[in-house]
């Protein structure tokens, strides 16, 4: 009975450090997740508004020497 006992307790702790790598596994990729988000909404905007970037005494410079 005692192995039993044993076998008992190790099957429940085993599992508990299989969720908690799942766990930080999931939480790892959620995070890679919203800075691809973030980067492609980032990404996004520069292509709808590429001036919007360059800062405007640049431009205007640039454009009064041509």
């Amino acid at each position: 009975q005692q192995t039993t006992s044993v076998m008992e307790v190790e099957g429940t702790v085993e599992p508990a450090f299989v969720d908690v790598d799942q766990g930080l596994t999931l939480a790892c990729i959620a995070f890679l997740c919203l800075l691809l988000m973030a980067m492609i909404i980032r990404c996004a905007k520069v292509i709808m508004d590429p001036y919007s970037a360059i800062p405007t005494s640049t431009w205007e410079e640039q454009h009064l020497d041509d």
